[in-house]
Order: structure tokens, then C-alpha cells, then sequence
């Protein structure tokens, strides 16, 4: 989920367009002695780097995927190990049920002999 939350803060970050304002001020001495002074000011935009945003997407998608295969592999894993688990407590079962079979058996040849 947080994998999310960053790529799409990223790409609505990187679509977001900037503009740097730059002033100049020039002065002039006029031939007859004045001064005169301009203000300039432009505006520069940045422009969007496609290539740049299509890497990320590219990259964030390769990550997830890896992410994703981690995740199947260790289910699989605790999977086996979950099976393997249950099978060990069918087997300690069936020699607890035998035990307590032997141990009835006896108390009743026990009680019958009395």
C-alpha cells in the first residue's frame, strides 16, 4: 500500500509543471548625461521529461513485482511448512489415541478381574 501512496506522489509531483522567474535590471547612461533603468523580467517553464517519468513507472513496476514474488515465495514456504506441521500433529495424535486405548484396555481387564 505504501508502495502506492510514493508512485502516485511521485508522478503527480513530476507532472506538476514549475516556472522560475528570473529580473533583470539594466541601467544605461544616455548620451546626454541621463540614466535609465529597465526591469526585465522572463519566465522560464520547465517542461515535462516524459522519458524521466516513463523510467519510474518502469522501475516502480519492476519493484512490485519483485516485491510481489517475495511475498508468493514465503507463502509457499509457510505453506510446506504449515502441511508439514499438521501432519506431525496427525501422527502425535494417533499415538496419544493408541496410549489411551492400551491404558482403557487395561483398567478394564483390571476392574473385570476384581
Amino acid at each position: 500500500m505504501k508502495n502506492y501512496i510514493i508512485i502516485a506522489a511521485a508522478v503527480s509531483l513530476s507532472l506538476m509543471s514549475c516556472k522560475k522567474a528570473e529580473k533583470k535590471t539594466e541601467t544605461v547612461e544616455n548620451p546626454d548625461g541621463s540614466v535609465t533603468t529597465t526591469t526585465i523580467e522572463t519566465e522560464k517553464t520547465t517542461s515535462l521529461d516524459s522519458a524521466r517519468i516513463n523510467e519510474t513507472v518502469e522501475e516502480a513496476k519492476e519493484r512490485l513485482n519483485s516485491a510481489g514474488e517475495k511475498i508468493d515465495d514465503a507463502t509457499d514456504k509457510a505453506g510446506h511448512e504449515l502441511k508439514k506441521a499438521g501432519e506431525d500433529l496427525k501422527d502425535v495424535a494417533a499415538k496419544g489415541a493408541e496410549k489411551v486405548e492400551k491404558g482403557a484396555e487395561k483398567v478394564k481387564e483390571d476392574l473385570k478381574e476384581k
